[in-house]
């Protein structure tokens, strides 16, 4: 074909392109629109963006992504609206990619095939077909999730294409970021791209980890944890029925464990700076931090202190269970040492590198073992150590042990305001019982039993007498208690928490 023929050919095809869209491929250097050069390995195209083809997300004010949607929150994907597509678009594509200080082009999501009638892409779906992300996300949306702390950005192209990309029989976890952007160089009409920056805080990186260590029990306990820039907030009933509760138990102060409001305003708030402690506070009574699975756990000693026979140890004394937990004054199950039935969830060397619990000083509780597998030291401060240890903040860290005082001793940082205002988030259901030894204590409770409506059953005996509390859940925060010694039925009342 000689060169006016050539010159002719373009110029109809400009012709018929729609406004806005850029011509792909001229290849003859003459002057007039830019043409899209196919990208070198791991790049994108060089088109440029249409002006009329927009991209936005309705969550990004100020193009700043919430921290919900990186590996600290919720790691659910943006919503995202476009408008503007040229005429002749068939299908788009979509690429979230980020540049690392060090590296090449990195792909937090990779979708295709997406429908030339989609407009938006809604919170935490995906439309079309979904690639394979970097970082090990496999055909999933890759959440913003820097090594350290510091603004990093991450930029969202959309493509509008002329024909579906030629994949050549690809199945999605074959189909790269890089491998879709050569896939469609040859036939994008235009694209629109959306920058947004993610601050990855200290706070957040914290944030993170403990959202990260109460995920297995968000649905089984109704646990689960927001942040703000200073406090993770952890919301739990303070009770859950993984594990067997009461069981074991050789001295009882006749109290049963119902679900608690660790809720809202009420629920347990955790640093999430640590800062150390210039002068430490005493773990002497009450609780001193949440284990993963909600339930609250106390220093080793009984109300009031250590003090008295036994030196008011409650697992010396035989109050524990075989979970080392049992019911307090206000009907509340707690641990006093090891949760050690939550810990058997896990196989022992997880509870090595993933914490087991937080301190209210903000930093975490692991097992028995240092992240390298060794038995871990306990310094003559508070009972922990400085090793570094991984999904937790830096710095410090407790080890649970068999020796009191269990868990800590006092706190290495400056503890949440809950430790002082324990108090305020306990409500006593009724009045405590009479302390007596008992033998085969056991609690049939469920989760369907806790409910409202349902019955749970304590029992034990002292002697030749056997012993029942039963409860009944009549509304939120209310309880008909029935005691039954010998069979019979000696008292019953009502009982009601004002929230």
């Amino acid at each position: 074909m000689n060169t006016r023929a050539l010159l002719r050919r373009t110029f109809d095809r400009v012709r018929r392109l729609p406004a806005g869209a850029v011509l792909l491929g001229a290849g003859i250097g003459c002057g007039g629109g830019e043409a899209a050069s196919a990208p070198s390995s791991g790049g994108t195209p060089t088109l440029p963006p249409t002006a009329s083809f927009v991209i936005t997300s309705s969550d990004a004010a100020n193009r700043v992504l919430p921290f919900t949607y990186t590996c600290d929150g919720d790691a659910k994907s943006p919503p995202l609206a476009w408008s503007g597509a040229p005429a002749g678009t068939t299908q788009f594509a979509l690429l979230m990619t980020t540049i690392p200080s060090q590296g090449s082009t990195k792909y937090n999501w990779v979708l295709y095939g997406i429908p030339s009638g989609t407009v938006s892409i809604p919170v935490g779906t995906s439309v079309g077909t979904v690639g394979q992300a970097d970082d090990g996300a496999g055909t999933n949306y890759a959440p913003p999730c820097s090594q350290g702390p510091g603004a990093k950005e991450y930029t969202f192209t959309l493509y509008a294409l002329s024909s579906a990309p030629s994949l050549d029989g690809a199945n999605p976890a074959q189909v790269t970021g890089a491998t879709l952007v050569n896939a469609i160089a040859d036939r994008t009409l235009a694209k629109a791209t959306l920058t947004v920056t993610v601050n990855r805080t200290v706070a957040m990186i914290n944030c993170g980890y403990v959202r990260n260590s109460v995920a297995a029990y968000r649905t089984a306990t109704a646990v689960d944890v927001t942040c703000d820039s200073t406090y993770a907030a952890i919301s739990t009933l303070g009770i859950q029925s993984r594990h067997a509760m009461m069981t074991g138990i050789r001295a009882t102060n006749q109290q049963v464990p119902v679900p608690q409001n660790f809720t809202g305003t009420n629920a347990w708030r955790i640093p999430l700076t640590p800062v150390v402690a210039g002068t430490k506070v005493s773990a002497v009574d009450g609780p001193i931090g949440i284990a993963v699975n909600g339930v609250p756990i106390f220093n080793p000693c009984k109300q009031g202190g250590c003090s008295g026979p036994g030196g008011g140890d409650t697992k010396v004394l035989g109050e524990l269970d075989t979970c080392n937990g049992h019911a307090g004054r206000a009907d509340d199950y707690h641990y006093h040492a090891a949760p050690i039935c939550m810990m058997s969830d896990q196989n022992a060397a997880y509870w090595d590198t993933h914490p087991l619990g937080w301190a209210l000083d903000g930093y975490a509780i692991f097992g028995y073992r240092n992240p390298d597998g060794t038995t871990a030291p306990r310094d003559a401060v508070c009972g922990g150590n400085t090793v570094t240890h991984p999904n937790a903040p830096a710095g410090y860290a407790y080890h649970v042990t068999e020796v009191s005082p269990y868990i800590l001793s006092c706190f290495f940082g400056v503890p949440s305001p809950d430790l002082a205002g324990q108090g305020g988030k306990y409500q006593p259901l009724r009045p405590p019982g009479t302390p007596m030894p008992s033998t085969n204590m056991t609690l049939d409770a469920t989760a369907a039993s806790l409910a409202i409506g349902g019955t749970s059953t304590m029992r034990w005996q002292n002697g030749a007498a056997a012993y029942q509390i039963r409860y009944t859940r009549t509304s939120a925060a209310c309880w008909t208690f029935s005691f039954v010694t010998n069979g019979a039925e000696t008292s019953s009342a009502n009982y009601c928490r004002s929230r």
